[in-house]
């Protein structure tokens, strides 16, 4: 086994996963004098940002080969293979495929093949074992891909395929796989979690749900300290998941909200499937349940058509319901969507939004991190010093020689900045 391809990875928390599954095919193939960009279509600057690194990639290594993949690859393979520094284009299901790599490992740079497939006709979605994810104490774990819904300012569902769920039994064995390996912390991670299992309906029996899979993982692999939920979408928080949450401390009391907007006209032009009375409900219901349980939220500013009322509403329920992570993003039309065809606003307006958003982001976070000064907490150590709450507050040890991959009691001292700063608590 080689050292594999360097890998440089845009986007969410699946593509990170993914590309430690890539540097294990690179590593097994020998695709060692090789450059993998995995891409994010999220953003027009997430793609920017992609090319970016490409072309500087081209400068410093004219030998290489640089090889593009994910899912603004998969969405618009013709327009990456025409960067004269790319020397092949891989999809996103084959991007998973040994094979590919092995192919690519074993053909010369002018003739490397470009392999993207019909991700729409990807019926189901393989497991696969990790050993571990390298310099992280917290591993990202895929158990779903793809999505089913539209909303009309996405574009993901057409670099990703439909829903797709991977059954309980692989998710159990790739978690206990973790764990051996020194994972102290799991991230379930996809494209739409609360999606799991709706693919999986076997004769008269309903089709499991999240909260099952959750409750299932943390049944059969009691060995495993933390787990944790990436990012799910509000309107489909099931009564298992509600009730696992609430009698389960090892699942972290944190969940990351799809929201994208606060205001019910614009999440009926986004075609989201909550509105804000059902976002109070919910946060309502699980903080009676969960009393500790700390929110984060995606947001969207400046979405066409929103108007200063539609911005503010948007801000004060945030405001409101106490959203402590916010990541906020700036309207960003993607061709092919809905929202793209959609009234404009003007580019300055919708950077004035989102700097106001980030400015309500940051005292929403100061607030729940002052509120955290004097608790005593459990941290999982990372590399560089860096550690995570149970509730993702990210905290900066006054003890430097912590090892990172183990969970520490700590004591909360102060805010420090955008960080607070813990002692052991021994």
């Amino acid at each position: 086994m080689t050292n594999g391809a360097r890998i440089e990875t845009f986007g969410c928390r699946l593509n990170s996963w993914e590309s430690e599954v890539i540097r294990e095919h690179t590593s097994q193939s020998g695709c060692d004098n090789m450059v993998v960009i995995n891409t994010c279509a999220v953003t027009a600057e997430a793609e920017k940002q992609a090319r970016q690194m490409i072309r500087k990639t081209r400068r410093d290594n004219a030998d290489i080969q640089i090889i593009v993949t994910g899912c603004a690859a998969q969405i618009n393979p013709q327009a990456w293979q025409a960067m004269p520094e790319v020397d092949a284009v891989i999809g996103n299901h084959e991007k998973l495929d040994a094979e590919s790599w092995r192919r690519l490992a074993t053909t010369n740079t002018p003739e490397l093949p470009s392999l993207v497939g019909d991700i729409m006709t990807v019926k189901s979605v393989a497991p696969h074992m990790l050993a571990g994810f390298d310099h992280h104490s917290r591993a990202f774990l895929q158990i779903q891909q793809g999505c089913d819904h539209r909303c009309t300012f996405c574009i993901i569902p057409y670099g990703r395929g439909g829903s797709r769920s991977v059954s309980v039994a692989d998710v159990v064995a790739q978690t206990r796989h973790l764990v051996a390996a020194g994972v102290a912390e799991v991230v379930l991670t996809g494209v739409d979690i609360s999606s799991w299992g709706n693919d999986l309906a076997v004769s008269d029996h309903a089709a499991p749900k999240l909260g099952q899979l959750v409750a299932a993982i943390l049944s059969a692999v009691p060995e495993l300290p933390r787990l944790r939920l990436s990012s799910i979408d509000p309107a489909d928080v099931d009564v298992d998941l509600r009730a696992v949450l609430a009698d389960n401390p090892r699942l972290m009391p944190h969940l990351h909200l799809s929201v994208q907007h606060g205001d019910g006209l614009m999440l009926k032009r986004m075609k989201r499937r909550h509105s804000p009375d059902d976002l109070k409900a919910l946060v309502a219901d699980l903080r009676q349940r969960r009393p500790d349980i700390v929110f984060g939220a995606d947001l969207i500013a400046g979405f066409p058509t929103e108007d200063a009322e539609a911005h503010e509403n948007s801000m004060r329920l945030m405001d409101d319901l106490n959203i402590s992570w916010m990541h906020v993003f700036p309207f960003s039309p993607r061709e092919g969507t809905p929202a793209a065809r959609m009234p404009q606003i003007d580019t300055q307006i919708i950077r004035a939004r989102a700097a106001e958003f980030r400015q309500l982001g940051q005292e929403l976070a100061h607030r729940q991190m002052d509120k955290m000064v004097g608790q005593t907490d459990e941290v999982v150590m990372e590399t560089g010093g860096i550690a995570h709450t149970r509730q993702f507050g990210r905290v900066k040890m006054t003890d430097t020689n912590l090892a990172a991959g183990q969970i520490y009691p700590v004591r909360i001292l102060r805010r420090q900045g955008e960080l607070l700063e813990a002692e052991l608590n021994i």
